[in-house]
């Protein structure tokens, strides 16, 4: 009987780590279709940014009745009938023909993946002991990359194979098999009966749960933290779900295959460094701060040297540039483990979701914001060298000054090993 137990959890933590990959294939998949949505749309940055950024609006205000619906009804019902919108958004987003139709489709998908990295976590939490959370969370981060290599190179070949239009509807039929083994395979718990007794006696009162939003609100390290993951991932993900494509294709001249493998460099840097970067933490410099902060600060270099790039770079400078933007952005992961330390134990669940909310409007405004501010800065030209340089300082700039204001977090994992 444990066996069965033991096997069914990791099909569970499979199946599940699936529809997290998935998410990161649909937020990232943009990036090496604009030259397509370009020719057969007529899309402008400002529009391309939009289609790319309602995806992450639509993510991050879900964050909010997700952690509700979790709680409430579980994982296996929500993330199957979320996972089924996502179906829904992504037809709508292949046969759209104008900039308003792939906007709603866009929408769609970030409302049906809003539930697969927190909903994961869930069922980790459910069907895994305590000390396998930080390694799982982990393995799940990295394993949910290969979404975003799957945006890269294999897209373009898809789309090369078979046109854009249905790729995507072959991504939509494939995710509506895999919602129907997760809703048939899943379960919310090894022991039904004694979980939904377990949750209805520790189920928190809705004047403890404000009370403890207070609190937290009221934390400084909170809104640093918050302000953080807002500005890194928000430019990490910009730069990889939309305008490296367009940088390496139209201010760069590469083809559309070399831009999608240099950006699944860039994530199997973040790969790479995710693992690598909470053992360095845990491990060998038992700090947060010290791992997370370097980081920021070498994308801030990675950016720099962007922006002084000459024309005429070579592959190989461009691939490593990309690479290691992606290999410093994955510091960021730890700021779940900081904040979540940060907190009482009954309050962690919340503090991540608030984390993750922010995590993901930082990614919908800096998508858009750069998309603006090249459109305004220059019009005639938005896709062009001087408007890449240009957002790429202002970034620059974000990333410097939560390089400076994160020094002022309070250091938590040196803290707990002393009192241990």
């Amino acid at each position: 009987m444990k066996k069965l137990k033991s096997s069914r959890r990791w099909l569970i933590l499979i199946i599940a780590g699936t529809l997290f990959i998935l998410s990161q294939f649909y937020r990232s998949s943009v990036a090496v279709i604009t030259p397509n949505l370009i020719q057969d749309l007529n899309l402008d940055a400002w529009e391309l940014s939009s289609v790319s950024a309602s995806f992450f609006y639509a993510f991050a205000l879900m964050q909010i009745p997700v952690g509700i619906f979790l709680d409430s009804i579980g994982p296996r019902v929500t993330m199957t009938l979320l996972t089924l919108i996502t179906v829904g958004g992504a037809f709508i987003f292949a046969m759209g023909e104008s900039y308003y139709p792939l906007v709603i489709g866009r929408m769609f998908l970030g409302i049906g993946m809003a539930c697969n990295f927190m909903g994961t976590l869930k069922l980790i939490t459910i069907w895994f002991a305590p000390k396998q959370f930080a390694t799982l969370s982990a393995v799940i981060v990295s394993a949910g990359t290969a979404g975003n290599i799957a945006a890269a190179t294999p897209l373009v070949l898809m789309v090369n194979a078979m046109g854009w239009r249905n790729s995507f509807m072959t991504m939509g039929s494939f995710t509506f098999l895999i919602a129907i083994l997760f809703f048939f395979l899943v379960s919310d718990s090894p022991d039904t009966e004694k979980n939904i007794k377990h949750q209805t006696s520790s189920r928190p009162m809705v004047r403890d749960t404000i009370k403890r939003a207070r609190i937290l609100f009221s934390q400084r390290d909170f809104w640093i933290i918050s302000f953080s993951t807002f500005c890194r991932y928000g430019i990490y993900a910009s730069v990889q779900a939309l305008w490296a494509g367009p940088y390496l294709i139209n201010a760069n001249g590469l083809s559309s295959i070399a831009a999608g493998n240099i950006i699944l460099l860039m994530s199997l840097g973040l790969i790479l460094g995710s693992p690598l970067s909470g053992y360095l933490s845990d491990i060998i410099c038992n700090s947060r701060k010290k791992i997370i902060i370097p980081g920021i600060w070498g994308m801030v270099i990675i950016l720099l040297i962007l922006v002084f790039l000459p024309e005429g770079t070579g592959k190989v400078t461009l691939a490593t540039l990309f690479f290691c933007f992606g290999l410093f952005s994955s510091s960021g992961q730890i700021m779940y483990a900081h904040i979540k330390e940060q907190v009482p134990h009954e309050n962690a669940g919340m503090a991540m979701t608030a984390i993750n909310f922010f995590t993901m409007a930082g990614v919908a405004v800096f998508l858009q914001g750069m998309g603006s501010l090249m459109q305004f800065l220059y019009p005639g030209a938005s896709l062009g060298v001087p408007a890449f340089k240009s957002a790429f300082i202002f970034c620059s700039i974000c990333l410097a000054v939560i390089g400076i204001c994160y020094t002022l977090t309070t250091e938590t994992l040196t803290q707990k090993h002393k009192a241990a």
